[in-house]
């Protein structure tokens, strides 16, 4: 939950944190559910963002769209859906236009709404959805507000569009061309409605996501010698970028940290991965992670060679000292994977630092 840029303050979490409990458990007396977890953060945030009398508000849909706790705002500005994938089945649909479906139900009447990525069948169901919402739909890719791109050796895109010429994006991996190009369309959407967005600020938006966001595992280098990357895609339509990236990356070895929850299309994701990669099978430290035994098996399965962890602390450490200084080490799978890593490394630099 942040505002202009910085998290709320302990003092405003604990405040705001106590006033949804009350009601959820006034919910819990009358016979109703309580909130899940997310349901709770959003009510969070939305008390934040009354107390501070926020103007603009970008909100993220937790689980797909028409069910969930975000869809409870009613007049956004523009509604933005940016690609589909196979992800959540048990909950959002077994095929992708099932879950394309899901995802369409943020599409409110008369509020335009932006896709990023679809083709075919899931393109109709969104026209479809907006044609029966009464409400105006753009594509990003007839919008085409990128003329080309390059990836520096930074890690860092150049993107180039007659309006922003030389936009450096902070955040690497190959998915954020696409990305950059549903940010820039919904500018150009937002604009066209009279709403004010400086050239200035979108470049200091770009160049400093993770500042303001604080947004973490996106292609993220976290080492040089060995080159140790970290990425929390986490279904095919992530990790297919992934494995393009590593692809295109020089090493002698490459090594892979790897874990999943037990939600994902895992086989899935491990028919895509290299098969010329040592593994180092994990599990995150939530109750949903799948065991690091069943994924080393399951890995195996699809020509996948390695061991198996019970911790991406011990994983990642056996892959640091496996390692040649031209070796590169790949961490993900998971969201979690990725957060027990860089938790562990912030740790270990406090420890150092003490």
């Amino acid at each position: 939950i942040r505002i202009n840029g910085k998290d709320i303050d302990d003092d405003t979490f604990c405040r705001i944190f106590a006033k949804v409990l009350q009601v959820a458990e006034e919910l819990e007396k009358e016979g109703l559910e309580h909130p899940s977890y997310f349901e709770f953060l959003y009510g969070m945030g939305m008390l934040a963002f009354e107390e501070n009398d926020a103007e603009y508000i970008v909100l993220e849909t937790g689980l797909g769209g028409r069910l969930d706790a975000t869809n409870s705002f009613e007049h956004p500005f523009l509604s933005v859906i940016t690609s589909i994938g196979l992800d959540h089945t048990e909950i959002l649909g077994d095929t992708i236009e099932k879950i394309a479906g899901e995802k369409a139900g943020i599409i409110k009447p008369n509020i335009p709404v932006l896709i990023g990525e679809a083709e075919g069948e899931i393109k109709q169901v969104f026209i479809d959805k907006a044609r029966c919402e009464n409400s105006p739909i753009y594509f990003a890719e007839d919008i085409k507000p990128i003329i080309h791109s390059r990836l520096e050796d930074s890690g860092k895109w150049i993107f180039e569009s007659n309006k922003y010429p030389n936009l450096t994006g902070e955040l690497g991996g190959f998915c954020q061309e696409k990305n950059a190009a549903t940010v820039l369309a919904a500018i150009e959407l937002l604009q066209q409605m009279n709403y004010e967005i400086p050239d200035k600020a979108v470049y200091q938006g770009f160049r400093n996501v993770t500042k303001l966001t604080g947004l973490q595992g996106r292609w993220q280098r976290i080492n040089d010698i060995p080159k140790v990357i970290c990425d929390t895609g986490h279904n095919i339509g992530g990790i297919q970028y992934i494995v393009r990236q590593l692809n295109s990356e020089k090493y002698r070895t490459l090594r892979i940290v790897i874990g999943m929850v037990n939600d994902k299309d895992i086989n899935g994701v491990l028919s895509i991965l290299p098969q010329d990669a040592i593994y180092y099978f994990t599990q995150a430290s939530i109750p949903r992670a799948l065991p690091s035994q069943e994924m080393m098996q399951k890995g195996l399965a699809h020509g996948l060679i390695g061991t198996h962890f019970p911790t991406v602390k011990e994983a990642y450490k056996k892959a640091i000292n496996d390692s040649d200084p031209s070796d590169l080490i790949f961490v993900g799978g998971s969201t979690f994977i990725v957060a027990d890593l860089l938790s562990f490394l912030k740790q270990k630099c406090l420890t150092t630092k003490m």
